[in-house]
């Protein structure tokens, strides 16, 4: 296996209409070692990145998937194409070495990562605008407090 990159499909649910397929991709990105997490589901994707830090081992990843896997925030989801699962093996074996070879992220979910980034951003302008409108609000009460003070005497 290539040390830079290790690719993972993890089935979970039913093949048909409600088929959830995982995709994790562990890689080096200078300084760390980053996977990204992409979930197709219902022709639509979404992606969750993480930082690792250290070269994760296989064993580390697997009990980083059992144990925080419900706690990712994925990125809203974007339209995907879904492509056709292959029936032979040899060409299975074909595409997960393409995959290996291919170092990065497919577009699509640069895209979705983009969009939840630009989500994030605008919440947080969002709360840092509450917060100071807050504030505002409370110097002025106190204003107004101590004008009262001073026009009652002392």
């Amino acid at each position: 296996m290539n040390p830079s990159e290790r690719a993972a499909r993890v089935p979970a649910g039913r093949r048909g209409t409600d088929a959830v397929s995982v995709t994790l991709t562990v890689f080096f990105q200078e300084p760390f070692w980053v996977g990204v997490f992409e979930r197709a589901e219902n022709g639509r994707l979404s992606v969750c990145k993480v930082t690792f830090g250290a070269e994760p081992k296989d064993y580390e990843v697997h009990a980083y998937l059992l144990k925080e896997y419900r706690g990712l925030r994925f990125s809203p989801a974007v339209e995907a194409v879904e492509r056709k699962k292959a029936d032979s093996p040899k060409r299975r074996r074909r595409e997960a070495s393409g995959r290996l070879k291919n170092p990065g992220v497919g577009t699509k979910s640069q895209m979705a990562l983009k969009m939840q980034r630009e989500a994030a951003k605008t919440q947080r302008r969002q709360a840092g605008r509450a917060q100071r409108e807050a504030e505002e609000q409370r110097r002025f009460e106190m204003k107004q407090q101590k004008k009262k003070e001073k026009r009652r005497g002392h």
